[in-house]
């Protein structure tokens, strides 16, 4: 009797918002054959197949944490640094969020590399994965892109100073340099112009494209399955 009832409340409280959705969209079905229903080899339960799901996971840190340090943080040269001190040291908790943002931030452009290096040495860029390598390359590229926009956003002299260098890097490119360099700081040397733009790449630009490119990645991976060990 105490069995039975604890299965009707289990039934209502989880299945009476989803199921009238259900009753017409089908959608526990769809979820369990389109991503749930699929056997995972035995080869790919060994942990250096991890890697691309572990970095997944920090993304998905990454996410969270920005979403809530974007809720203080001011992108104006006059209010960035303060807003920065404010949040690590009048939020609630507030220094523990920066800092997981700060350190996942790390480490996930550590196991991205790693995970290129394991895809590299098992073969599994060789056709008819080499689509999915492109992807993933896009993917190396959008996340130096998110450390390098999120590095000047505390507008410390530490990140005024390394984003001077990084930028003045980029004017020394052939021939596009210093039109790349004015696209990307917004003028002859760092300022407003070149913070506002950061933020919005960061915050913006470069989310909406690991998005798109993390959707093309693991469906093109649902399609063609994992790749074998060599």
């Amino acid at each position: 009797m105490v069995q039975e009832k604890a299965v009707r409340v289990k039934e209502s409280i989880g299945t009476r918002l989803i199921r009238p959705l259900d009753e017409r969209f089908d959608i526990v079905n769809r979820v369990h054959k389109g991503l749930l229903d699929k056997e995972v080899p035995m080869y790919a339960q060994r942990f250096y197949y991890c890697f691309g799901g572990i970095t997944f996971f920090l993304f998905l840190i990454q996410v969270l944490t920005g979403i809530i340090l974007t809720i203080y943080y001011v992108p104006s040269v006059e209010k960035a640094f303060s807003s920065v001190y404010f949040i690590s040291n009048y939020v609630h908790y507030g220094w523990l969020i920066r800092s997981i943002h700060h350190w996942a931030a790390n480490l996930v452009v550590i196991f991205v590399v790693i995970h290129m290096i394991r895809v590299f040495i098992t073969g599994s860029y060789k056709p008819p994965r080499e689509f999915n390598w492109v992807a993933g390359v896009v993917l190396l590229l959008v996340t130096l892109g998110f450390s390098l926009t999120g590095y000047l956003l505390p507008w410390d002299q530490k990140a005024y100073w390394g984003s001077t260098v990084v930028t003045s890097l980029i004017n020394k490119v052939p021939v596009l340099g210093p039109i790349l360099h004015n696209i990307v700081v917004g003028g002859d040397a760092i300022g407003q112009p070149t913070l506002t733009r950061f933020f919005n790449l960061h915050v913006m630009v470069l989310p909406a494209t690991i998005i798109l490119f993390l959707v093309i990645h693991f469906w093109m991976i649902r399609k063609q399955g994992i790749s074998k060990p060599l």
